[in-house]
């Protein structure tokens, strides 16, 4: 694994510092690996349990992890997720939307309608949807979503979102076979571009769109942090470069 630059890490209590009040986001975990980031979540929340057993029924929705480097990130239909390390944006986020397990789409489509816009709006460039569960630029997949869900008894259901972007990636990064089907914002631009900055956009409007469409009444969590979560500040418009 190469090693991430100091200057472009990912720090959970930055990143917390940007979101004050925000559901998504109100506790962050960076890892510097490991193998998917939606069975990492779910060990997180219960080291006892696995990601193919019942999760606990007390979680902390809104819980965010991300890693900078993913051994076995995996997409739709099990297919295998090139996560070059400190280059892009991997992570999971802890959700109990209130919807049926059969309509765990909606998650999807409000997963990646968000990051488009957020590639649009923060990076300036004009993204298209991929269904069931991709963000192209110029034909060539840039992000995507995987929608786990788990069913509780007597409480919500569990929702893991795992989110890829390739965001710093350059041709030579992605298996030679990916080279005219996957493409990141960075090679797109022609530019580098700033990951905690866009790490801030995404969970600032993902947050603000799973409130209006899924979160009828989310309790904020009201325990102190632990030191490895992070303290956010919502924010306005970053420079991405």
């Amino acid at each position: 694994m190469s090693r991430v630059e100091k200057s472009d890490r990912l720090v959970a209590d930055q990143l917390h510092a940007a979101l004050p009040s925000a559901v998504i986001g109100q506790h962050i975990v960076v890892l510097e690996q490991t193998g998917s980031t939606n069975d990492a979540i779910l060990r997180f929340v219960s080291p006892q349990i696995t990601p193919a057993s019942s999760p606990p029924h007390r979680v902390h929705e809104g819980l965010v992890l991300f890693a900078e480097h993913q051994t076995a990130g995996r997409g739709q239909r099990g297919h295998r997720w090139e996560s070059t390390a400190g280059k892009g944006l991997w992570f999971s986020i802890l959700l109990q939307p209130e919807i049926p397990l059969s309509d765990s789409g909606q998650l999807t489509i409000w997963a990646i309608t968000t990051i488009s816009d957020v590639i649009r709006s923060e990076v300036g460039l004009e993204p298209t949807i991929k269904l069931p569960n991709d963000v192209q630029l110029t034909g060539r997949k840039v992000a995507g979503v995987l929608v786990e869900m788990r069913a509780q008894d007597k409480a919500r259901h569990l929702a893991v979102v795992g989110i890829g972007i390739n965001v710093n990636q350059s041709r030579d990064d992605f298996p030679r076979q990916l080279h005219g089907r996957a493409i990141s914002l960075a090679m797109a631009l022609g530019q580098q571009v700033n990951r905690r900055n866009l790490a801030i956009a995404l969970l600032r409007n993902l947050d603000l769109a799973y409130q209006e469409k899924f979160s009828k009444a989310v309790a904020p969590f009201n325990s102190s942090p632990a030191p490895t979560t992070i303290h956010d500040k919502r924010a306005a418009k970053f420079p991405m470069a």
